[in-house]
Protein backbone atom coordinates (compact mmCIF):
# COMPACT_ATOMS: atom_id res chain seq x y z
CA UNK A 1 0.00 0.00 0.00
CA UNK A 2 2.84 2.37 0.68
CA UNK A 3 4.17 1.80 -2.86
CA UNK A 4 1.11 3.42 -4.35
CA UNK A 5 2.08 6.70 -2.68
CA UNK A 6 5.59 6.68 -4.17
CA UNK A 7 4.53 5.99 -7.74
CA UNK A 8 2.95 9.46 -8.43
CA UNK A 9 5.89 11.12 -6.71
CA UNK A 10 8.35 9.21 -8.91
CA UNK A 11 6.43 10.11 -12.05
CA UNK A 12 6.41 13.78 -11.02
CA UNK A 13 10.18 13.79 -10.35
CA UNK A 14 10.88 12.08 -13.69
CA UNK A 15 8.68 14.54 -15.56
CA UNK A 16 10.39 17.50 -13.87
CA UNK A 17 13.82 16.09 -14.73
CA UNK A 18 12.88 15.65 -18.39
CA UNK A 19 11.51 19.20 -18.58
CA UNK A 20 14.68 20.71 -17.13
CA UNK A 21 17.06 18.77 -19.35
CA UNK A 22 18.76 20.95 -21.99
CA UNK A 23 19.31 19.74 -25.54
CA UNK A 24 22.82 18.41 -26.14
CA UNK A 25 23.06 19.12 -29.86
CA UNK A 26 22.54 22.25 -31.87
CA UNK A 27 22.32 22.63 -35.63
CA UNK A 28 23.01 25.69 -37.78
CA UNK A 29 22.92 26.42 -41.44
CA UNK A 30 26.40 26.94 -42.78
CA UNK A 31 26.81 28.98 -45.93
CA UNK A 32 29.05 28.02 -48.81
CA UNK A 33 31.14 31.14 -48.23
CA UNK A 34 31.90 30.05 -44.67
CA UNK A 35 32.96 26.59 -45.83
CA UNK A 36 35.16 27.87 -48.64
CA UNK A 37 36.74 30.51 -46.40
CA UNK A 38 37.77 27.84 -43.88
CA UNK A 39 39.08 25.62 -46.69
CA UNK A 40 41.10 28.53 -48.10
CA UNK A 41 42.63 29.32 -44.70
CA UNK A 42 43.57 25.67 -44.18
CA UNK A 43 45.11 25.52 -47.67
CA UNK A 44 47.16 28.65 -47.03
CA UNK A 45 48.47 27.30 -43.73
CA UNK A 46 49.38 24.03 -45.48
CA UNK A 47 51.24 26.01 -48.16
CA UNK A 48 53.30 27.81 -45.50
CA UNK A 49 54.06 24.54 -43.68
CA UNK A 50 55.10 22.90 -46.95
CA UNK A 51 57.42 25.80 -47.64
CA UNK A 52 58.97 25.48 -44.18
CA UNK A 53 59.48 21.74 -44.77
CA UNK A 54 61.83 22.40 -47.69
CA UNK A 55 65.40 21.35 -46.97
CA UNK A 56 66.89 24.61 -48.24
CA UNK A 57 64.59 26.67 -46.00
CA UNK A 58 65.47 24.48 -43.01
CA UNK A 59 69.18 24.95 -43.68
CA UNK A 60 68.79 28.73 -43.96
CA UNK A 61 66.82 28.88 -40.73
CA UNK A 62 69.50 26.84 -38.96
CA UNK A 63 72.24 29.18 -40.21
CA UNK A 64 70.21 32.14 -38.95
CA UNK A 65 69.77 30.46 -35.55
CA UNK A 66 66.06 29.73 -35.87
CA UNK A 67 64.79 26.33 -34.79
CA UNK A 68 62.46 24.78 -37.35
CA UNK A 69 60.00 23.55 -34.72
CA UNK A 70 59.76 27.00 -33.17
CA UNK A 71 59.10 28.53 -36.58
CA UNK A 72 56.36 25.98 -37.28
CA UNK A 73 54.76 26.68 -33.92
CA UNK A 74 54.84 30.41 -34.64
CA UNK A 75 53.27 29.88 -38.04
CA UNK A 76 50.54 27.81 -36.40
CA UNK A 77 49.96 30.74 -34.00
CA UNK A 78 49.43 33.23 -36.85
CA UNK A 79 45.94 34.63 -37.16
CA UNK A 80 44.04 34.18 -40.41
CA UNK A 81 45.00 37.57 -41.88
CA UNK A 82 48.71 37.06 -41.20
CA UNK A 83 48.66 33.56 -42.69
CA UNK A 84 46.84 34.90 -45.76
CA UNK A 85 49.40 37.69 -46.20
CA UNK A 86 52.31 35.28 -45.89
CA UNK A 87 50.76 32.83 -48.37
CA UNK A 88 50.25 35.68 -50.84
CA UNK A 89 53.90 36.66 -50.46
CA UNK A 90 54.91 33.09 -51.25
CA UNK A 91 52.69 33.12 -54.36
CA UNK A 92 53.95 36.49 -55.56
CA UNK A 93 57.64 35.56 -55.50
CA UNK A 94 59.27 34.82 -58.83
CA UNK A 95 59.79 31.10 -59.33
CA UNK A 96 63.42 30.18 -58.87
CA UNK A 97 64.37 33.81 -59.35
CA UNK A 98 66.54 36.22 -57.45
CA UNK A 99 64.84 39.16 -55.78
CA UNK A 100 67.27 41.98 -54.99
CA UNK A 101 70.09 39.62 -54.07
CA UNK A 102 67.78 37.43 -51.99
CA UNK A 103 66.65 34.00 -53.03
CA UNK A 104 62.99 33.11 -52.54
CA UNK A 105 63.77 31.15 -49.40
CA UNK A 106 65.76 33.98 -47.88
CA UNK A 107 63.00 36.47 -48.58
CA UNK A 108 60.36 34.23 -47.00
CA UNK A 109 62.57 33.67 -43.96
CA UNK A 110 62.96 37.42 -43.57
CA UNK A 111 59.18 37.81 -43.82
CA UNK A 112 58.70 35.06 -41.22
CA UNK A 113 61.10 36.76 -38.86
CA UNK A 114 59.29 40.07 -39.28
CA UNK A 115 55.96 38.42 -38.52
CA UNK A 116 57.41 36.57 -35.54
CA UNK A 117 58.86 39.77 -34.12
CA UNK A 118 55.50 41.50 -34.63
CA UNK A 119 53.75 38.69 -32.77
CA UNK A 120 56.24 38.77 -29.92
CA UNK A 121 56.01 42.57 -29.66
CA UNK A 122 52.23 42.55 -29.41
Amino acid sequence: MEMKHYRPLGIAVLAAALCVQTPSAQAEIVSTDQLTAQYKIDAERAKIQTFLDRASVGEKMQTMGIDGLVAKDRVAALNDQEAHALAEKIDSLPTGGDFGGFTNEQLIIVLLIVILVAIIAS
